[in-house]
């Protein structure tokens, strides 16, 4: 049984996937041309392009960085570039976090 997905991840997973598109079009490539770089079939990056939510991580990431954004990608999760993350750069991360 699949899970719920929220209409914020949905709409994140479309965004992100028209983001890849974009970004694809901006650098005169192909979908054949990205799908070959990134190992994976020109459906399946159909499937991304469109927000479809059934594609794995390892193909956003290798869509990624066939487009030379996989750096940027890595960059936006990293906590150290948040305030809050900032602010509490000096204190040491608990192994787990407990309830």
């Amino acid at each position: 049984m699949a899970r719920p997905v929220s209409t914020r991840a949905r709409l994140g997973a479309e965004r992100i996937g028209g983001h890849l598109a974009a970004w694809r079009k901006l650098q005169g490539l192909t979908a054949a041309q990205v799908a070959e770089r990134a190992g994976i079939s020109r459906g399946t990056l159909r499937r991304l392009e469109n927000g479809e939510m059934t594609v794995g991580l390892d193909v956003l990431l290798n869509v990624a960085r066939a487009l030379g954004v996989l750096d940027r990608v890595v960059d936006a999760f990293d906590p150290y570039e948040t305030d809050l993350g900032r602010a509490r750069a000096d204190e040491v991360l608990p192994k787990r976090v407990r309830r």
